[in-house]
């Protein structure tokens, strides 16, 4: 039998799901549609120019070696990006080993908002006759006050091509999900703001699932569910915040599933927040659990301390601040929560410097992130500190105490050092004896080199950032 896109594109993906994970494989393979196949070049569909860029950041490898193993070693890939009519088609490929990519537009079915209805707005006062929806929105948040960085890479880019081409895109639902303080609702809302100024005739609406149940029960009591209902299948952009509480209310879901099912089948989109994957949400209905799954699930993360110097910087420039930059290192370094926490300690050191009429520096930035930085409770021992280092450097621990001049070896006894200095009330003498029997001497040599490599080696710094919230996770 003669080989097709079909065939070839089907064997490919059996061997793909048997090595990606199974949320990955759904995400970012099942979408994609094989078009055509002409001698050894395979062409697929992906639904858009960031999906293209993520497939050949991350899979690049994975698909070329599949390909070769159906097709042979001159097999090649190329790529059919869909774009919209009105834009212009960007070209994009990814090569086994070479080629050049071939980009066709599509025709996206636009749905327009009907602006004269009776139903009720459950969002502005009773008696209107026109559709006037307040989006809900904070113009406050947006992408440009969102700072990327790797803990929330894929969330920020995958909300940019939704707010570029809502509905028309593969991550429908969007879920982005993360713990308290990590900026999901600025992501969401930010989605939403964006949206209104590329696209100001979609009708966006944000609301928390705390809002959207007590709607539904105020209906309810009305007997007025399905105006309700038929309300929010208006909607062209739905945001809908936090929707772990629907756990408490069973009937709200009910709701929820009829919405989502209009809108998603109407090419409308849907964003949604979560303090949790979807995956681990209790209490939620497996048929609205299946529906979350079948767009895309991005999660945000704490912030990296470049992330979070950025942060300040951000802030402090919006509000027209200015703080010396060494406070600044310092905020970043000891709050390592969330940007939430991170934000409350610039304005708390903003306010004391204003109440106590005195500049800001490092020993006031010291005394007010005490109500932030939790003191440990548990005494960490140089030993433990030790062990820390040689599993993150995969360095034994009696090559951490040879006089070698190995540079790997040498910056892991000096951070080491640097740490047990820091996180322990022993003395520099002591420190030095746990090496070996160094001297006092070779302990200050050593703290300070790792202080001046951190100030000019960026991947130094952030090795010496990541074991130090090792040994603060340890000592608490």
């Amino acid at each position: 039998m003669a080989k097709t896109a079909d065939i070839v594109w089907t064997n490919c993906l059996k061997i793909i799901k048997d090595i990606v994970e199974w949320q990955h494989f759904k995400t970012w393979f099942e979408p994609i549609k094989p078009v055509e196949l002409k001698e050894s070049v395979l062409m697929i569909q992906v639904p858009s120019q960031f999906f293209f860029e993520y497939l050949e950041e991350h899979y690049v490898n994975l698909l070329a070696k599949t390909l070769k193993r159906e097709l042979g070693k001159d097999a090649r890939l190329e790529y059919r990006i869909m774009v919209d009519s009105g834009n212009k088609g960007r070209s994009g490929s990814m090569d086994v080993p070479a080629s050049t990519a071939r980009v066709y537009t599509n025709n996206e079915m636009d749905f327009p908002l009907v602006i004269n209805n009776p139903v009720k707005n459950p969002f502005v006062i009773p008696g209107l006759k026109k559709m006037q929806i307040d989006p809900q929105l904070n113009p406050i948040y947006t992408f440009d006050t969102f700072i990327e960085g790797d803990c929330n890479r894929v969330a920020r880019r995958a909300g940019k091509t939704v707010a570029e081409k809502p509905g028309a895109n593969s991550f429908n639902p969007l879920v982005i999900y993360g713990g308290v303080g990590l900026g999901k609702t600025h992501l969401a809302q930010g989605i939403g703001n964006e949206v209104k100024r590329l696209h100001p005739n979609k009708v966006v609406l944000y609301v928390s699932s705390e809002k959207f149940i007590n709607q539904f029960q105020d209906h309810s009591r009305n007997n007025a569910i399905n105006d309700f209902i038929h309300f929010y299948q208006l909607i062209d952009v739905l945001i809908i915040d936090d929707v772990q509480f629907f756990a408490r209310a069973e009937k709200s879901q009910d709701a929820f599933f009829a919405i989502f099912n209009h809108l998603h089948q109407s090419g409308k989109q849907l964003v949604l927040t979560s303090d949790k994957a979807p995956k681990d949400l209790d209490g939620l209905q497996e048929r609205l659990l299946s529906r979350f799954r079948w767009g895309l699930s991005a999660d945000l993360q704490m912030a990296d301390y470049e992330t979070r110097i950025e942060i300040l910087e951000m802030k402090m420039k919006n509000d027209g601040l200015d703080m010396p930059r060494e406070v600044v290192k310092y905020v970043a370094y000891n709050i390592t929560t969330n940007v939430r926490e991170l934000e409350g300690a610039l304005i708390s050191l903003l306010a004391q410097s204003s109440l106590n009429k005195r500049e800001i520096d490092l020993e006031l930035a010291k005394k007010v992130l005490r109500n932030f930085v939790k003191t440990s409770n548990k005494e960490i021992t140089i030993e433990a500190i030790q062990k820390m280092v040689c599993e993150y450097f995969d360095v034994s621990y009696d090559k951490l105490l040879q006089k070698t001049r190995k540079r790997e070896i040498v910056q892991a006894r000096q951070i080491t050092m640097y740490l047990a200095k820091s996180f322990t009330k022993n003395s520099l003498k002591t420190i030095g004896e746990h090496f070996g029997g160094r001297d006092h001497t070779t302990v200050i040599h050593s703290c300070q080199t790792v202080k001046d490599l951190m100030d000019t080696d960026t991947l130094f710094r952030e090795n010496v950032m990541e074991l130090t919230q090792k040994v603060q996770l340890a000592s608490m």
